[in-house]
């Protein structure tokens, strides 16, 4: 992976930081919108600079969390009204609750 620099962490953050509660966004959502060349770029941010961020609203593009953190991420998102589907979010359609950079 490229070195990643200290705009592109704040600039994830940003992102993340803004996702309103009851919304969530994709790994590779946020790489499109900070301009990173993969979602795994913001997927390494993540894991190493977002514990003070709303994490729970950044899953995988399958609608997915991540399997370690499953119960918890369905947890936190239940209580903001986002119900997953046989362990899934709806990111498509017209009940979508994907956020839009």
């Amino acid at each position: 992976m490229a070195a990643v620099t200290d705009e592109q962490v704040e600039r994830v953050r940003e992102l993340v930081a803004s996702i309103p509660a009851g919304k969530v966004a994709t790994y590779g959502d946020i790489a499109a919108a900070a301009g990173l060349s993969s979602a795994r770029i913001t997927g390494w941010i993540m894991r190493t600079d977002s514990a003070d961020l709303p994490w729970h609203r950044v899953i995988a593009a399958s609608g997915r969390p991540a399997a370690h953190l499953r119960t918890r991420q369905l947890a936190l998102l239940r209580a903001e009204g986002v119900l997953a589907v046989d362990g899934r979010i709806r990111l498509h359609g017209n009940d979508s609750v994907r956020h839009r950079f």
